[in-house]
């Protein structure tokens, strides 16, 4: 995804909340994580790239949203995804490309497997 589609999502997530809470405005959303207000208004309108991982982080828990969606929109993985990659390339590039195309319930269930058998994380 480009860079331009995380920021519009940033910016529409944030202004959603701030219909409910002032403290969503850019200046404070972006102090809170750690960036320049005007920093995070390019990147809402897609002049500037995303931000690190470090600072996408933050900014996902500043507006209640999952990490790995909005460094996905960012077109990055984690930081933790990127080792297991890096330890198992080929098996999980295989994985990957298997359940690609699996509806959303068949991955759950993969998911909820491996965590039952082998504990998560």
């Amino acid at each position: 995804m480009s860079p331009r589609s995380f920021g519009a999502y940033v910016r529409q997530k944030r202004l959603a909340l701030l219909q409910e809470d002032t403290s969503y405005s850019l200046r404070r959303v972006a102090l809170a994580v750690g960036l320049e207000p005007s920093f995070l208004s390019k990147i809402e309108r897609g002049v500037a790239p995303p931000p690190s991982e470090l600072k996408i982080k933050a900014l996902a828990g500043a507006l209640g949203e999952d990490p790995d969606v909005l460094l996905a929109l960012a077109g990055k993985i984690s930081t933790d995804l990127h080792d297991a990659i890096r330890r198992r390339p080929q098996l999980l590039a295989e994985l990957i490309r298997e359940v690609r195309n699996a509806p959303d319930e068949a991955v759950s269930g993969i998911v909820r497997e491996s965590r039952a058998r082998y504990g998560k994380g």
